[in-house]
């Protein structure tokens, strides 16, 4: 059986502290750190990674696909204006461009515009050898410009993303006379998830017969692993008997094994008709003992059923 001792939370209801998703960043922001657990704060450690290999230009595409949302189109302006402005200063050296003042950068620079965008107002034209070779390589440039920039844009924002939302803690209850280690999830769309699969693992440090100190990923099996359809809620629970690498674990063994919980969440969208992912983690002070989470599913009077996502994260005592 699982030692299920300390921390004695108060009684009634609460609220989780505020939720916290797994992150694989280098580095986490300060302000994510510390939970609200007085008698339990815990914070996930920071990993400065060293001597890997910078890739630089060469891994542009992912770069760009994970910037911010502000930076693609700030990187693509940027790469507009910079254009335009390299082919004012090659048309300015050739001075081979009917109608533009002489020595005008503005003149030259809107001639780009117009070429790079293929407006031609015919105001200014071409004229001579060197002037027209500029006007054709601008002229290639621009169309490969347009086709990049329309490829990063469809590809930043036709990928399909999931709205799922987990409990912010996970318990530890009896449930049909066996400990058990639960916790909730939520389509926050309403949609449908289809061949919805949910993966659990216990990330705990481990140290070999010869002293070795290394991480390791630990399979923690649940009660239902797939269901053909996740509309609303879910809740998964893993068994602790004695096949479970929790079998016997106190809150205190959790914290000297650095242990986290790991949940992917995947299944097919109906409405993207593509594979979405979603993950989150649970440290040791995330775990509630002997608590089990509130209802969210009732009844009104009419007999409709109603979901409250507000009460996703609230948890009670016997």
């Amino acid at each position: 059986m699982v030692r299920k001792a300390t921390p004695k939370p108060p009684s009634g209801r609460r609220a989780a502290p505020k939720p916290r998703t797994t992150s694989f960043k280098v580095r986490r922001p300060p302000s994510q750190g510390q939970l609200q657990f007085p008698d339990l704060e815990e914070r996930r450690p920071d990993i400065l990674v060293i001597g890997a290999e910078r890739r630089g230009l060469t891994d542009l595409y992912h770069q760009v696909l994970t910037m911010p949302a502000w930076g693609l189109p700030v990187l693509l302006l940027g790469a507009y204006l910079g254009a335009n402005a390299i082919f004012a200063g090659l048309y300015m050296l050739t001075g081979g461009v009917q109608g533009m003042r002489q020595g005008s950068f503005a003149d030259a620079f809107f001639f780009s515009v117009q070429t790079l965008s293929t407006i031609g107002y015919g105001g200014m034209i071409p004229v001579g050898r060197a002037a027209n070779v500029v006007m054709t390589v601008e002229a290639f440039f621009g169309l490969g410009l347009v086709a990049v920039s329309t490829g990063l844009i469809f590809a930043r924002f036709s990928r399909a993303t999931a709205r799922v939302v987990f409990s912010r803690v996970a318990v530890i209850d009896t449930f049909e006379g066996k400990p058990t280690l639960m916790f909730r999830a939520a389509n926050q769309r309403g949609n449908q998830i289809l061949e919805a699969e949910v993966m659990l693992n216990l990330l705990r440090q481990s140290e070999t017969a010869e002293g070795h100190v290394y991480r390791r990923f630990q399979e923690l099996k649940v009660e239902r692993a797939r269901t053909p359809m996740f509309a609303l809620t879910w809740t998964v629970m893993h068994t602790i008997d004695e096949s479970s690498p929790l079998y016997g674990a106190t809150p205190e063994d959790l914290r000297a094994w650095l242990a986290e919980i790991i949940v992917v969440v995947s299944g097919a969208d109906d409405i993207f008709a593509q594979r979405i992912h979603a993950r989150y983690s649970y440290l040791p002070s995330q775990i509630l003992w002997n608590q089990r989470f509130e209802d969210v599913l009732t009844l009104d009077d009419h007999g409709n059923r109603i979901i409250d996502f507000g009460k996703l994260h609230d948890v009670r005592d016997h």
